[in-house]
């Protein structure tokens, strides 16, 4: 999507092929942004639609023209590079998988630092096929879960849902 004809491009083939999922992307915008996430010289998160020049003097005349380019051409036009969205959609949409976030009582640990785990599963996954994910004797000794988020007990046929986040009670 970096190219001058790109969204007329793209518009051409989702029209010619409304059956496929096409996204459009620009890995070398992508690959540029994050390396110069990186190295500190902006602020970038992947799939955003901006980004934020935090060293502008560290910048030399090529870079500047090249995050430009990014900005210009790729991101004021398209919203975002794509390559974040690509990896969405065929985790999410195609292959259907959901998000589950594994924890104890606690959802951060004694420094107060968020727990970051997070486990790509396929929908319909139960509460014990969970368990036996993270770990066998968790499953094979399986008592029950508890939904962290609303405080309630789930049973070992309980499917999870998008953003759940799951503590799983097991015995010895």
């Amino acid at each position: 999507i970096d190219v001058p004809v790109a969204k007329e491009n793209l518009e051409k083939m989702k029209k010619e092929f409304p059956e496929y999922l096409i996204v459009g992307c620009s890995a070398e915008s992508e690959l540029a942004l994050k390396e110069a996430s990186k190295n500190g010289l902006i602020e970038y998160i992947p799939g955003d639609n901006d980004f934020k020049i935090s060293e502008p003097d560290k910048l030399n005349e090529k870079q500047k023209n090249a995050l430009e380019f990014i900005k210009k051409n790729v991101l004021d036009v398209f919203q975002r590079t794509g390559v974040q969205q690509v990896i969405n959609t065929a985790v999410f949409d195609l292959l259907k998988y959901i998000t589950v976030f594994p924890v104890g009582a606690k959802l951060a640990d004694s420094d107060g630092n968020i727990l970051p785990d997070c486990f790509l599963i396929p929908q319909k996954t139960t509460a014990l096929d969970f368990a036996y994910r993270l770990h066998t004797d968790f499953g094979n000794n399986f008592i029950k879960a508890i939904d962290v988020k609303n405080k309630i007990t789930i049973g070992k046929d309980h499917p999870l849902k998008n953003g759940d986040v799951v503590e799983i009670i097991s015995g010895k």
